[in-house]
């Protein structure tokens, strides 16, 4: 008689069923991680991704396909800046690291990188610990780890997750490092591409520090990551050292907010299935299943945005408004319930949002009784 199967593998059997039949899984990145942390109330991203569901794909289906992602063009020029930069061993690369944020370090004059190769994102998991078990153990050297894998438990599922580059500084240290394809134009880049870029590095940074807590003593991952970027218009390297303090400790607290996917799971009608094969009246039916938590931020970090905005705006949802909105709102959620309570035809008089609206609502009127006057 086969043993009972473990919570894990029927979780992983349930998530299987949820992409579709002989549907391969999605890989959930620290860019994906990085915006369903700041959306941690949307358990319709949180089950497509801990399922592995191809959401571009799926938006194409329900008919409100995405115009988020990089262009293949951006994703070209991307590839070939950073392996320029990490040409002849990373030497550049070191020289930029030391230069920026270890400055008290014997210069680098070569460095250990070793061969990350293993099979499947569990075995090169393995290996980037084990390597950086080694790395901890020859102090006083640098070592580079070129695209290593690191694993992130996200509400209750792995999330395996490729940083550019990994540094290990001879004091034993370790830095995250980022590279970028956007310029950094007289030693600066854009506020908002910076700030995306400091948030998937604090994903990275939280998964490092899971790997230096098993490690005896543990060894330090600091909180400043390299940025590199192209300088002006050419191609050449820049970087810039970034605090990412305040965007780790913010994912840190959001993800812990994450609902456990498998609760998710158990709470969706038996059948539920996001195959992009489905027909479309199916498949609308199944994302529907699963509440969403549409903002206008959505539109630049989820391909499901434009379906999810489509729908609030159906059905009055404030959240389409934006969350600082739907905040002042308190218990109103929907934009006929607003207008109604500025009238005075519903709400609580005591309710502090229900008397600010009305408020605004005779101010308004007096402007306009002035007005025509």
């Amino acid at each position: 008689m086969p043993p009972p199967r473990t919570r894990g593998t029927a979780l992983r059997h349930r998530l299987a069923e949820l992409r579709g039949p002989d549907v391969p899984a999605k890989a959930l990145d620290a860019r994906a991680l990085a915006a369903l942390a700041a959306n941690p109330g949307c358990a319709r991203r949180a089950i497509l991704d801990g399922a592995g569901v191809n959401k571009t794909a799926l938006a194409s289906a329900l008919g409100a396909p995405s115009a988020f992602g990089q262009s293949q063009f951006a994703l070209t020029r991307g590839n070939a800046f950073e392996a320029k930069v990490k040409a002849d061993g990373g030497a550049e690369l070191l020289r930029l690291v030391h230069e920026k944020l270890d400055r008290s370090a014997e210069p680098p004059d070569g460095a250990w990188v070793p061969d990350l190769t293993a099979t499947g994102p569990q075995g090169r998991t393995a290996r980037t610990a084990l390597e950086l078990r080694e790395a901890a153990a020859r102090p006083g050297a640098w070592t580079l780890l070129d695209h290593p894998m690191l694993a992130l438990d996200v509400a209750g599922s792995p999330a395996f997750l490729e940083p550019d580059a990994v540094v290990v500084h001879p004091d034993g240290s370790w830095t995250v490092v980022e590279i970028k394809s956007f310029p950094m134009l007289d030693g600066s880049a854009d506020p908002a591409k910076v700030g995306a870029a400091a948030r998937q590095a604090a994903v990275y940074v939280l998964a490092l520090e899971e790997v230096a807590a098993r490690l005896e003593p543990a060894p330090r991952v600091r909180h400043r990551i390299l940025l590199v970027c192209p300088r002006d218009f050419s191609n050449l390297p820049a970087a810039s050292a970034v605090d990412v303090r305040k965007q780790r400790a913010v994912t840190a607290r959001q993800l812990a907010r994450l609902t456990r996917i498998e609760d998710i799971a158990d709470a969706l009608p038996e059948g539920t299935c996001f195959s992009p094969e489905l027909p479309a009246e199916e498949l609308t039916a199944a994302v529907e299943s699963v509440p969403a938590t549409y903002a206008p931020e959505c539109l630049s970090a989820c391909e499901l945005a434009f379906h999810c905005r489509s729908r609030s705006r159906e059905t009055g949802a404030v959240t389409s408004l934006g969350r600082a909105v739907r905040a002042e709102l308190g218990g109103l959620t929907t934009v006929e319930d607003v207008l109604a309570a500025a009238r005075g035809e519903a709400g609580d008089p005591g309710d502090p949002a229900v008397a600010a609206l009305r408020r605004a609502a005779a101010l308004r009127a007096e402007a306009l009784e002035a007005a025509c006057r």
